[in-house]
């Protein structure tokens, strides 16, 4: 780092990936703010720099570097870290060390002090003890947590939809023999990370098998589920033209037809909220075709529509307490779901076709019923192109730490500010 980039960096102040500190500090203190920025984004810390900006320069330490990885990053973060450091000469008298870590990849890193284990994140320009959900999601982005096979509390082999199971194992899996009693039932599920042990008591479902499978998952857990609303505006108003939380198991109840078909009997959730949005996101021509019915032209494909909200139902973040909401306006169609990127993804990387898994069990059972397609790559290959070619408009990605949001836009001749939906518009086919 040169001269003229540290003095910009002390001008620009302390922020969420730079800190000031003076070289007197515990190594404890050190150890705290590395941590906090590891578990962030990375980031510097400046040695010789009072919280206002004044230059004091290394003062109590001939050793500094030394101090710093053998006895801060040595003893006192963990996992093992190793930083880059530097030291800027700014004059004859001062000079100032700059400590510079990435991201880190085993998160979270703790600081080790007095027989403890301290987590600690980044907020704004500062350090603080991380909550026990930001610690779950910590955990999660490690590999040492996976949500989805956490147990739902209060939840039993009742709260799942066994025909969908009997379905899922005969036709998907292959069992030859279906389990006979609850304790087989128990048994086989758990095997698949559907349900999950607990000593001396019986099994309990696991958010995914609970997602997957279970008759109304809201019931015992409140974030699952997508709200759903549509508005005449372009923003959110007090009358909502439609506005409904739907419930249901994310697996449509299938049969097997004659031929190699299958056939839905009772749909899935996707199919509910695709049944929901088709009013306010599409309209029946104005002609009749040679079989009597009108033709309903959408003003997104709907192969784009499924891939958007199969990806927010898929990889949404379980230990986030949001629901995934579906927002319909006069001129664009919005998808939030819960939870940052993945890792070190980045919109940049999820348009280029890199992927990241969240929830493998859920993710899978979407391939085995082919709502899914198993390259995991329909934001560049499905949702930008066909969207281009169905209107001209390329969609905008929204990243942050809270959430993922999906931005699709109408093509301006679609827009008609002014009109109105009337009770047979609200019905649809």
């Amino acid at each position: 780092m040169t001269k003229s980039e540290l003095l910009e960096l002390i001008t620009n102040g302390e922020n969420s990936k730079v800190e000031f500190k003076r070289d007197d500090l515990r190594p404890e203190q050190l150890a705290k703010e590395v941590v906090a920025l590891i578990n962030f984004n990375g980031g510097r810390i400046l040695l010789g720099v009072d919280d206002d900006g004044t230059i004091t320069g290394i003062q109590q330490r001939t050793n500094l570097e030394q101090w710093v990885m053998d006895t801060v990053f040595g003893r006192y973060v963990h996992p093992v870290f190793i930083p880059s450091y530097e030291e800027v000469q700014i004059d004859d008298q001062y000079r100032v060390a700059v400590i510079t870590v990435s991201q880190g990849t085993t998160k979270p890193y703790v600081l080790r002090h007095n027989g403890r284990e301290d987590i600690y994140i980044r907020l704004g320009s500062t350090s603080r003890v991380a909550t026990r959900e930001q610690q779950a999601r910590l955990f999660e982005i490690g590999g040492m947590l996976h949500a989805e096979l956490l147990p739902v509390s209060g939840s039993s082999l009742r709260d799942l939809s066994l025909e969908r199971l009997r379905h899922y194992l005969t036709s998907i899996v292959g069992d030859k023999a279906i389990p006979s009693t609850d304790e087989t039932w128990g048994d086989r599920l758990c095997d698949l990370g559907f349900m999950t042990e607990r000593e001396n008591d019986t099994p309990v479902c696991t958010m995914a098998g609970l997602v997957l499978f279970g008759y109304k998952p809201r019931t015992l857990m409140r974030h699952a589920g997508i709200r759903w609303m549509a508005f005449k505006g372009d923003e959110k108003a007090y009358d909502a033209l439609d506005d409904q939380v739907l419930d249901g198991p994310l697996i449509a109840h299938w049969i097997e037809q004659s031929g190699n078909r299958r056939e839905i009997v009772e749909k899935g959730l996707i199919e509910l909220i695709i049944d929901s949005m088709r009013p306010f996101v599409s309209e029946e021509s104005g002609k009749v075709d040679e079989s009597m019915r009108r033709e309903r032209h959408w003003y997104y494909p709907l192969e784009v529509l499924r891939e958007a909200l199969l990806n927010a139902l898929a990889h949404r973040d379980w230990t986030r307490s949001e629901e995934i909401e579906v927002v319909s306006y006069v001129n664009r169609l919005e998808i939030l779901s819960p939870g940052a990127l993945q890792n070190s993804m980045t919109i940049q990387k999820m348009i280029a076709g890199q992927r990241s898994r969240r929830n493998s069990i859920i993710v899978d059972v979407l391939k085995d019923y082919g709502y899914v397609d198993s390259r995991g790559m329909g934001v560049r290959n499905k949702i930008i192109p066909l969207l281009q070619e169905h209107n001209g408009t390329e969609p905008d990605f929204i990243a942050t730490d809270d959430h993922l949001k999906l931005i699709m836009h109408r093509a301006p001749k679609q827009i008609e500010i002014n009109s109105q939906f009337t009770l047979d518009d609200s019905l649809g086919d």
